[in-house]
């Protein structure tokens, strides 16, 4: 059971975040809104907010999870892979110390936390543009000193492997159907999600509910039939930024 969600409000720079998408800039006021109703929604779940100022030197910043991977007995600080997120971990890992020992990626390590999926005791580490294969052999070291296991799964659609799988719990993942015949992943139940929703994917199970993303009513109805007692958040102004629900918070 997470106890603590860390979350960090955007900053009025995030209109110039990093993208691959083409769906315009992100409005501030909205995004604003936007992540207040996500903070509620994990509070909804039980958890307590351990907030961050905003980096207006950072447009990206609001998507704390990637500078971070936290386990019951550490806090894993990250390299990000992108030059212009390097030295957002830096308050991040200020704000950790006070609950977690801390390790640490470096370079030429990079990884990013949205390339890393816990699944129970095991963490899938994503190979992407992001995290390189000394990022996540840093991480498999560090995972294994405090007892867990990991592998390596290759991708190369996908800005990072949450972006289209996640764990939801009982050996299960949510995947977009075009991965669900990917390697490494034969252990475990799967619900699919079509392609044309498959920002759905990027689902956030804590405690007793399942955050989904508003607007996708195919993965909506798949997601009650499955079981899970959802909450619905609008997440409009970070698909623009690439950004999803688990992005915007470190839940331990």
């Amino acid at each position: 059971m997470f106890k603590y969600a860390l979350v960090r409000k955007p900053a009025e720079s995030m209109i110039h975040g990093i993208t691959r998408m083409d769906l315009g800039k992100p409005e501030f006021q909205k995004a604003l809104n936007q992540h207040d109703e996500y903070c509620k929604a994990l509070k909804k779940c039980g958890l307590a907010i351990v907030e961050i100022p905003a980096e207006p030197n950072f447009p990206d910043s609001v998507f704390v999870e990637d500078t971070a991977i936290v386990t019951e007995k550490c806090a894993i600080i990250t390299f990000p892979g992108h030059v212009n997120r390097r030295g957002e971990e830096l308050s991040v890992a200020s704000k950790l110390a006070e609950f977690r020992t801390l390790e640490y990626i470096k370079y030429p390590g990079t990884l990013d936390g949205g390339d890393i999926m816990r699944a129970e005791n095991h963490f899938f580490i994503g190979l992407s543009d992001r995290t390189n294969k000394e990022g996540a052999e840093q991480l498999m070291k560090l995972l294994a000193k405090y007892g867990h296991t990991s592998s390596m799964i290759a991708i190369d659609k996908m800005l990072h492997l949450k972006t289209g799988i996640n764990y939801v719990g009982n050996q299960t993942l949510v995947m977009i159907d075009s991965l669900l015949s990917m390697k490494g992943f034969d252990d475990y139940k799967k619900i699919s999600i079509p392609d044309e929703e498959s920002y759905a994917a990027n689902c956030l199970l804590i405690n007793d509910y399942l955050l989904v993303a508003k607007g996708f009513e195919s993965a909506k109805k798949t997601f009650v039939n499955a079981g899970f007692k959802i909450i619905e958040l609008e997440m409009s102004e970070y698909m623009k930024l690439d950004g999803g629900l688990s992005c915007l918070s470190l839940r331990f």
